[in-house]
């Protein structure tokens, strides 16, 4: 009977991974073995292993790997930081609140911040400096993508770090380790679980980015999630497009599997 009532209750998030998981994942990789006259063929595939596009891979991959590096550098020390405040919960929320606006507005907003007749340029011209060209640019794009993240990357964090006992931080310093010692030895490894899970949060969607590649970064940066949308709306080459798609899905796929937690057995 208890076994009946489990899987009955299961039965509605079956239904959902196979509607919204599975069944969109099999037309992809339909569509991947498809033509531009919609005859099957397997050249779609080939053609993802050419120069272009494993360069283009390995770019998303540089690419995302700065975002999650730069993400990380500054939220493990916020994270850390608002840990200690009083309001913490308040000074998170205040952090958090950013990511509920639409991201085309943020987006938008920065092209008119680094733009030539924007505030920033406007102070370069007060030091006395000519204006210069933010846009376009790979630093642009890399700091508005680290900040849209940051909020995602500080969340788990904090959440592991606020559990962290502080007793083995007492007992590491009467021990005698350093400061740093015992952020080695004691802090990192016990919330090193928050870190993979933002991680998670920014190196994957990061793969895909495009809108902001388009608007910030003027296409000066390709991505393979700019390359889904150049194929699918410019080319109109839904072949390769889903072919595309379905490497960068694998790619996501491992990078969760590399990222997982592994439950540990044993008796406390």
């Amino acid at each position: 009977m208890r076994n009946k009532v489990s899987t009955g209750s299961l039965f509605p998030y079956f239904i959902w991974i196979v509607l919204f998981v599975i069944a969109p994942i099999a037309l992809i990789v339909y569509y991947s073995m498809l033509d531009l006259d919609g005859n099957f063929t397997l050249d779609n595939y080939k053609a993802f292993f050419t120069p272009v596009y494993l360069k283009m891979t390995l770019t998303s991959f540089w690419y995302a790997f700065l975002i999650t590096f730069f993400t990380l550098l500054i939220s493990y020390p916020t994270a850390f930081f608002l840990t200690k405040t009083k309001h913490k919960h308040l000074w998170l929320m205040l952090i958090i609140i950013p990511s509920w606006i639409n991201l085309l507005l943020k987006t938008y907003a920065f092209i008119g911040i680094f733009g030539l007749y924007g505030p920033l340029n406007a102070v370069v011209k007060v030091f006395g400096f000519e204006p210069q060209q933010i846009l376009f640019t790979d630093f642009s794009f890399i700091f508005v993508s680290v900040y849209i993240f940051i909020p995602f990357m500080i969340i788990p964090i904090f959440n592991a770090l606020d559990k962290l006992n502080p007793t083995l931080i007492y007992a590491a310093r009467d021990l005698g380790a350093s400061s740093f010692t015992t952020f080695r030895r004691v802090v990192f490894p016990l919330t090193i679980a928050g870190v993979k899970s933002g991680i998670q949060t920014t190196f994957i969607p990061a793969l895909s980015l495009f809108m902001i590649t388009r608007l910030i970064a003027g296409n000066q940066v390709i991505t393979l999630g700019t390359a889904i949308e150049q194929q699918f709306l410019v080319s109109q080459n839904w072949g390769m497009g889903s072919t595309i798609a379905v490497f960068l899905i694998i790619i996501m796929f491992i990078s969760m599997l590399l990222t997982s937690q592994k439950s540990k057995g044993g008796r406390v």
